[in-house]
């Protein structure tokens, strides 16, 4: 089961960064464009944030069923702390990443909320692009592109 979520993990992240940059390009170019906000940005903003939180639950179910996760209890939280790669796996990529999906869902939450264009592309292309960059800082780039 392990390995099955965690391909799906890292293969549905493709499509998180896809989707995501898609969002974060259109807010900023309709915003600098002043185009009007329509159907479709509404749709890439929804979907952005559907499937930003599909991400998260299927990293929740690979957090709990890593073998990763016996470190805490086996080595302890100060050695999980000293090790840079268990303390990516266990500490900085969840918790980063939940927060780049807080930004995500509150940019998505205010753009609801404005009346007119122009702060509806704002509030997604400042939340959007600072949870892209969150999660482009938290990927384990050296195993994920391998």
């Amino acid at each position: 089961m392990y390995s099955t979520v965690k391909t799906l993990h890292s293969y549905w992240a493709y499509l998180v960064l896809i989707i995501l940059l898609i969002a974060v390009v259109n807010a900023i170019y309709k915003r600098f464009s002043n185009k009007e906000y329509q159907a479709t940005d509404f749709r890439i903003a929804l979907f952005t944030l559907i499937v930003s939180h599909t991400q998260l639950l299927i990293g929740l179910v690979l957090y709990f069923v890593s073998p990763r996760l016996s470190l805490f209890s086996e080595l302890g939280m100060g050695a999980v702390m000293k090790d840079s790669m268990n303390r990516l796996y266990l500490v900085e990529h969840p918790i980063i990443n939940i927060l780049a999906i807080v930004f995500i869902t509150i940019g998505y939450s205010k753009h609801k909320k404005k009346l007119t264009s122009l702060p509806k592309f704002n509030a997604i292309a400042i939340f959007y692009s600072i949870g892209l960059v969150l999660f482009l800082s938290r990927i384990p780039w050296n195993v994920w592109l391998a």
